[in-house]
């Protein structure tokens, strides 16, 4: 079975999210950021609550940002961090597409169903 250029390409987008989550620190931050999801959280107090040096919790931000797992906004000096949920929806909702339709592995009734 041929699979097609926009799958191919969804494939490749997928897989550069899934790399930007595999540190310990940004699945660390992700799941931060869920837990303070929608407002999410200044950069100050994600560094407080992770421990995490603030070069290199840039350094991640900016990854999961540049990837489109994050969402910054500027409100007068400070950056609020949040989940871009969305995205983690399409992430999931990939992963689980194969194994809901094709195979059965897993019944669809049993994954955890994500609203709007």
């Amino acid at each position: 079975m041929k699979v097609s250029k926009a799958t191919e390409d969804q494939t490749a987008r997928y897989a550069d999210m899934f790399a930007a989550m595999g540190t310990e620190a940004r699945l660390r931050i992700i799941r931060l950021l869920l837990s303070a999801h929608p407002t999410g959280m200044v950069v100050g107090d994600i560094q407080a609550e992770l421990g995490i040096p603030p070069s290199t919790l840039s350094h991640h931000l900016d990854k999961l940002k540049n990837e489109g797992l994050v969402n910054v906004r500027r409100e007068s000096t400070y950056l609020w961090y949040s989940v871009n949920a969305d995205a983690l929806k399409d992430l999931l909702t990939f992963l689980y597409a194969e194994c809901c339709t094709r195979s059965q592995a897993v019944p669809h009734e049993e994954i955890v169903q994500i609203s709007a």
